[in-house]
């Protein structure tokens, strides 16, 4: 499945959007590792052989897509979008997790991968709500969700666990219109 990150834009997009496979693990595994200094405590992308298939398991689960943001000139990879535990019913809502590789950052193909599966989320699978929980700290990150239109909901103490840890997060959430 390839989504076309061009429809709804004035211009083509710089990127295309594919479910990441076990074909992109050595290129996955090589930019999460050369990445680790600019992922820092934010967030703790896969960077073994084990942990990139526990990975691609999670992501074929009912409710969660992966999606590779990749360049659309030459398919390298530059980032990665998740959306997970989606909810329909009377919720229709789902979670965002991204990160983007060393290298390719404040470029602004992450922008344009989170809006395009934004666009999926809203059009395809008819969600109304997508959150994106994010540390306080991460200043990067707060800009690009909100560079994509979402907005503050709040302050999560002790959220979620990464690196070992209980870290606070901010909610942003991004409605359809």
């Amino acid at each position: 499945m390839l989504l076309n990150p061009d429809v709804g834009h004035a211009m083509p997009a710089r990127i295309d959007l594919r479910p990441p496979t076990a074909l992109d693990q050595a290129e996955f595994l090589r930019l999460a590792r050369t990445s680790r200094a600019l992922h820092g405590t934010w967030v703790r992308a896969p960077t073994t052989p084990t942990q990139y298939v526990a990975y691609l398991r999670r992501m074929e689960q009912p409710g969660h897509q992966a999606f590779l943001v990749c360049l659309r000139t030459t398919q390298q990879i530059v980032g990665v979008v998740n959306l997970t535990h989606v909810v329909m019913g009377v919720f229709c809502s789902g979670y965002l997790g991204y990160y983007v590789f060393a290298g390719c950052e404040r470029q602004g193909l992450m922008r344009e991968g989170l809006k395009a599966v934004a666009r999926h989320a809203f059009t395809a699978l008819k969600l109304h709500r997508l959150e994106a929980n994010i540390q306080p700290g991460n200043v990067a990150s707060i800009a690009l969700v909100r560079s994509c239109g979402f907005q503050r909901e709040g302050y999560s103490p002790r959220y979620l666990k990464i690196g070992g840890r209980w870290r606070d997060h901010e909610r942003w959430a991004l409605r359809a219109s």
